[in-house]
């Protein structure tokens, strides 16, 4: 089978937590850069990466990456390109560009050119003037930086941290995909006891489950490329019944998600029901202050109110100290905290073990995190 290079994309800061899983489903030959990690393939791989990426936010084709200089440039070699390998002759695609530190800084102008490029690539492939595109959909990317225009096409469709179990969320969700990370980057396992004070509509302790109980993340929804005749259905069939006989139904895990907000709560259960998870994670009504902490050791893993409003601050600095007076007496329990408070180590009471700079959408924050006693061996 024809090998082709396929790049997961990440928010930024996360694309050691991308590789890592990339490396666990066995990919090797990975090239590293800011947002994103390409790695070789073939097309039974487009299905398995959609599925089973759980911190990536989308896995792209990458079709063909050149310098242009010049508009005549990036037409040229654009046209040259093996669009009609992968773009039927119904096909509805778009262009979508960015433009970074690059002579082409026209986003739409880049758009354009490419568009034209390609539907004369696609004119000399199927012998038409005309292209109806009311069939499967390809989103193309025009990517520049530093002259390098990198083109690929979108194989996933709605980004990847739409799972499709979060019927409704609560105001600031947190997105699944930064959620999985936050789990994958603490000393959380299955065997472990898990604690979310501020769960919210649950998405961190609904992601935690799937990790525990090894549910592909991709299983319960479509992607784009399903429609694409060049990744064959039989593919997509095999991809999912692997994912199914991979899930570790037998496993009970020990999850708790707590949160002072009733309609919260309700959301977060029915969300976990989604995906058969409500046996597993355990949601109440409850502040954070009068949770009653009956086990030895324990991880807890949150994303509490950051008081981005003004006339907030208080009320949030208040929190943070509790919070610390809560778990810092508790050497046998580690902690893990994403905010976008600069002061919230003050608050808290204690340095850090470690300090990771993410981004939550757009906000820019950091995961604090402090390190317990692991438990003793069984």
């Amino acid at each position: 089978m024809e090998k082709i290079e396929l790049i997961a994309t990440s928010t930024f800061g996360l694309e050691a937590v991308v590789k890592r899983e990339l490396i666990n489903l066995g990919y090797e030959d990975l090239m590293v850069e800011n947002g994103k990690i390409t790695f070789k393939a073939t097309e039974k791989d487009i299905p398995r990466a959609n599925l089973w990426l759980r911190t990536a936010d989308r896995v792209l084709l990458k079709v063909g990456e050149f310098k242009a200089l010049t508009f005549e440039e990036l037409f040229e070699k654009t046209k040259a390109l093996p669009w009609d390998e992968w773009i039927t002759e119904d096909g509805e695609f778009t262009v979508e560009g960015k433009s970074v530190d690059s002579k082409l800084f026209s986003i739409s102008d880049c758009q354009a050119i490419v568009k034209k490029a390609v539907v004369e690539k696609l004119k000399t492939k199927y012998n038409t003037e005309w292209f109806e595109e009311t069939g499967a959909k390809f989103k193309i990317q025009v990517s520049l930086l530093k002259d390098i225009a990198t083109l690929t096409i979108d194989t996933s469709g709605d980004a990847l941290h739409k799972r499709g179990y979060r019927d409704r969320s609560v105001e600031a969700p947190l997105k699944e995909t930064l959620a999985a990370a936050l789990i994958q980057l603490s000393f959380w396992n299955k065997d472990r006891l898990l604690l979310d004070p501020f769960c919210g509509s649950g998405t961190i302790p609904i992601e935690a489950a799937m990790i525990g109980k090894n549910i592909a993340p991709g299983l319960d929804r479509n992607f784009a490329s399903e429609e694409w005749p060049r990744v064959k259905k039989e593919y997509w069939s095999e991809a999912r019944k692997e994912a199914f006989k991979s899930i570790k139904s037998n496993i009970k895990l020990n999850i708790m998600g707590f949160d002072i907000n009733r309609h919260a709560i309700d959301i977060a259960r029915e969300n976990a029901a989604n995906f058969g998870l409500e046996d597993d994670i355990t949601f109440y009504v409850k502040d954070m202050r009068d949770i009653e902490l009956k086990n030895e050791y324990g991880v807890v893993v949150c994303n509490p109110p950051y008081g981005e409003r003004i006339g907030e601050k208080k009320e949030i600095a208040l929190l943070y100290k509790d919070l610390g007076n809560k778990f810092i007496q508790l050497d046998n329990w580690s902690v893990y905290v994403i905010t976008s408070e600069e002061d919230f180590e003050r608050y808290y009471g204690k340095k850090a073990d470690k300090k990771r700079k993410l981004f939550n959408g757009r906000i820019k924050v950091d995961y604090y995190q402090y390190y317990g006693h692991r438990p003793p061996k069984k």
